[in-house]
């Protein structure tokens, strides 16, 4: 176990949505089901998916069913952002974490179904926006400002001015 690890809060989902992670990306492990034993109620029922492990590229992740969050769903205040290296690469994650009821939103971000935010970011964009060019990474960021996806080509028109 990873000394710091991200814990996702379910309802009752926490194995669906490890599953649906594993399947959005590559080089990805589903770990361990942890089932709840006898004698767990009122808050557990025997044999009920207690927690779901999953890694991306070496993350661990667990999905947690902790029942209703008294904070209602997941908000911005944390997001995962995915490094992609090309627009094919950034439709493929925007395609599979937007599908099925998950909503795109501004400047490269995208909830998934069940409410998580992550970004999808090429990498041309911190490689300009931290580059030494200040008037390229200007152009580019007010170019992503005015995006939903990112349009890979778009930012690299912007750059070059």
């Amino acid at each position: 176990m990873n000394k710091i690890s991200t814990w996702l809060w379910f309802d009752t989902e926490a194995e669906e949505a490890a599953k649906f992670y594993v399947s959005v990306f590559r080089n990805t492990e589903l770990g361990e089901v942890v089932l709840a034993p006898a004698g767990g109620e009122p808050y557990t029922k025997e044999g009920q998916v207690i927690t779901a492990e999953f890694s991306i590229e070496g993350q661990q992740f667990f999905c947690l069913n902790g029942g209703k969050h008294p904070g209602g769903v997941p908000n911005d205040a944390v997001s995962f952002q995915i490094l992609c290296a090309d627009q094919q690469e950034v439709d493929e994650y925007w395609n599979k974490l937007a599908a099925d009821g998950g909503k795109e939103v501004q400047c490269g971000w995208v909830k998934d179904k069940y409410g998580f935010a992550w970004q999808i970011v090429p990498e041309i964009l911190p490689r300009i926006s931290n580059g030494p060019d200040r008037e390229a990474a200007r152009r580019i960021t007010e170019a992503m400002m005015k995006m939903v996806k990112l349009d890979v080509a778009a930012l690299e028109a912007a750059a070059r001015g």
